[in-house]
């Protein structure tokens, strides 16, 4: 695994580590969300929670609603993990 795809992967983990925190933050299950979200199956949340998906752009304000959050603060959180260079260009130094 090349240096930039093991950073990747260690971005969206630390993405996953926080988004988990959030939905238990809110008192939801991986089913729970799944449910709000409209998603058939839970393991998409899993997967995403464990770094091997990210939530996609076009879902994140649902995400962000279902987890009782901003969704710009939401977007531009995820941002700091999925494109921390388009983030540092937009906001600043990150974290």
């Amino acid at each position: 695994m090349s240096k930039a795809a093991s950073q990747t992967r260690a971005l969206r983990k630390e993405a996953g580590n926080w988004l988990k925190s959030r939905r238990t933050e809110a008192g939801l299950s991986q089913v729970d969300l799944a449910a709000r979200l409209g998603l058939k199956y839970y393991t998409f949340i899993s997967q995403v929670e464990n770094g091997f998906s990210r939530v996609p752009t076009e879902t994140m304000e649902a995400w962000a609603l279902a987890l009782k959050l901003d969704p710009a603060d939401f977007a531009k959180h995820l941002l700091v993990y999925y494109e921390p260079e388009l983030h540092r260009l937009l906001f600043g130094a990150s974290k």
